[in-house]
């Protein structure tokens, strides 16, 4: 027993908290994409019900494998690296927008070759804009209030990429402005320039909207949320019905009803699975996991190695939590529906490889102050001053 525990300690280093609640979720989304996908394998696969269990199962160790990766390199780093993943960012978003495969009426996704499997660019760019953002922040500490050396860049960058986004995503453009804001607000941006950052925010994203694929869907969306007179959406009625007859402890795992219903149930809307098969014990135990999540990835901040690892640990787990709030939000008939998928739970493919680089982004901060040493190079009286391009 004792040289498994070693073997622990030296390589799964940080949160050991956060590593648990990252084990947990895999395993309840393992079960529930397994229940909510077997009609569709059985449909589609020649009734092999087993084909998106080993698939789903295989991406989430994939994740979990670059999430360890991500957690074993010095977090600092990844304030240098972001600067590079936005410039690469900019150029897919774009050409994802013109040339993008076309799936549900949004050009999002980008086919990788060989593999051929789809990516989003929208996920490669939010890391790399909440990474910048917090290594722009964290090295304008001592003049966050001037508007042309703190709020220029910021403007510029949150502009340009939820700008970009919101031609084809208009929720993940939203809800990454709205980290952003959450981030300059921790990074002590006076009040009155994120005011005029809100400002910038509505009319970039007003044009990029009107301009984009999904202003009709997006208007839709909302008067099928505010007008009670209208019926309500398929997707979303069987949701109610899935939450509805789950009762307090569910139907049990892998009798869902309504997984033969809706459209998709193991993405948007698996949150409205799982209460169907474990009641709204397992619902709140779900939320309860999210808000622990958050706990951590804060608590992480206090103990962070400079501003820039608090910042990053922040602006990482408001991300990923915020996103799993509106989906279940949504599910329960809280807000319109946005089609993001609920984070660590959700059948995906290559974004929970992000999701994974995200978490061990986290896990790489917690490792804490002890475990971390003077790059290559630097003298020890600068090892908290991270070394990045002066054109950040």
């Amino acid at each position: 027993m004792e040289p498994i525990t070693n073997w622990l300690r030296q390589n799964l280093k940080g949160d050991p908290v956060l590593w648990g609640i990252v084990l947990l979720f895999s395993f309840i989304s393992i079960a529930v994409v397994y229940s909510a996908t077997g009609t569709l394998a059985y449909k589609k696969m020649g009734g092999n019900t087993e084909y998106f269990l080993f698939k789903h199962t295989s991406l989430i160790f994939v994740g979990l494998f670059f999430m360890w990766l991500a957690h074993r390199i010095d977090y600092r780093y990844y304030s240098r690296l972001s600067l590079y993943a936005l410039l690469i960012s900019v150029p897919l978003l774009i050409f994802t927008f013109v040339m993008g495969s076309n799936i549900n009426e949004a050009s999002r996704w980008l086919t990788i070759p060989v593999i051929n499997q789809t990516f989003q660019p929208s996920d490669l760019a939010k890391l790399a804009l909440i990474s910048h953002l917090a290594s722009m922040l964290s090295r304008r500490q001592q003049n966050v209030g001037d508007f042309k050396t703190t709020l220029l860049p910021v403007m510029l960058w949150v502009g340009v990429i939820c700008g970009l986004i919101i031609l084809s995503n208009a929720s993940t453009a939203l809800l990454l402005f709205a980290t952003c804001l959450l981030l300059m607000f921790i990074g002590r941006v006076p009040l009155k320039q994120m005011v005029v950052m809100v400002a910038i925010g509505v009319v970039v994203g007003g044009v990029g909207l009107v301009a984009g694929q999904r202003y009709k869907t997006v208007l839709s969306r909302i008067e099928n949320f505010t007008d009670k007179s209208k019926p309500v959406p398929f997707q979303l009625e069987h949701a109610y019905i899935a939450e509805a007859t789950g009762g307090l402890f569910g139907k049990g795992p892998g009798k869902s009803t309504e997984r033969n219903i809706m459209p998709h149930p193991y993405s948007d809307f698996i949150y409205a699975i799982i209460i169907e098969e474990y009641g709204l014990f397992g619902g709140v135990v779900v939320l309860f996991l999210y808000l622990a999540f958050l706990y951590r990835g804060l608590k992480t901040v206090i103990n962070s190695y400079g501003a820039f690892g608090g910042l990053l640990s922040a602006g990482l787990s408001f991300s990923l939590v915020l996103q799993a709030m509106v989906n279940m939000g949504v599910a329960v008939g809280l807000g319109p529906i946005t089609g993001l998928p609920l984070p660590l739970l959700s059948m995906g493919g290559t974004s929970l490889i992000f999701t994974g680089i995200s978490i061990g982004i986290i896990l790489a901060v917690s490792r804490g102050e002890r475990e971390i040493r003077p790059m290559v190079g630097e003298p020890e009286d600068t090892a908290r001053i991270p070394r990045v391009s002066q054109y950040a």
